[in-house]
């Protein structure tokens, strides 16, 4: 299935096949969200059938939007789709932009929109184990170590996140 991402081509927003823009280094939109219960944070483990950065630790969902797709439909599509997760709300928390390399030639140049959603201790998680292959909850200080720790352990925007945007995330209060 070829699976079509906006994407800037000389200055224009196109629709652009989701490899190709990775392996061209397009600057593209994106979407992530961060599941919260309190100070903990929900992060999942990346399915090994990934293209890239299989088996490392990303925030709740991250993904990019079909063309024409809205950020804040797509956020929660996707946190049903990877996660089972539904019944929660995306609080818009900002856009924020980063390149990375992700290994095999492939390079992330994402405009990211960033939501929060709030769930409690009984929300129902479901991998899809195409996606994902665990999931843990952890408090944001103690993910924050490890990620220090353990960078390898980390895909790199959740290192980007945290080092450079945590603020924006993780605020009590919604960006305006």
């Amino acid at each position: 299935m070829t699976i079509m991402i906006p994407a800037w081509v000389n200055g224009d927003l196109k629709p652009v096949e989701k490899l190709d823009a990775h392996k061209r280094g397009l600057r593209h939109k994106a979407v992530s969200v961060f599941v919260m219960d309190g100070n903990r944070v929900l992060i999942q483990r990346r399915a090994l059938g990934k293209y890239h950065t299989p088996g490392l630790w990303a925030n709740t969902c991250c993904t990019h939007p079909d063309w024409g797709e809205d950020a804040a439909a797509c956020a929660t599509r996707r946190l049903r789709e990877e996660l089972g997760i539904t019944g929660v709300t995306c609080d818009y928390r900002g856009q924020v932009e980063y390149r990375a390399d992700v290994g095999g030639g492939l390079i992330e140049h994402e405009v990211v929109e960033l939501f929060l959603a709030r769930a409690g201790a009984d929300l129902k998680v479901s991998p899809n184990p195409d996606e994902v292959m665990d999931t843990r909850w952890v408090a944001a200080d103690v993910l924050a170590e490890e990620v220090a720790q353990h960078p390898e352990r980390f895909t790199p925007w959740l290192r980007i996140y945290l080092a450079e945007h945590g603020d924006k995330i993780f605020a009590t209060q919604p960006a305006q």
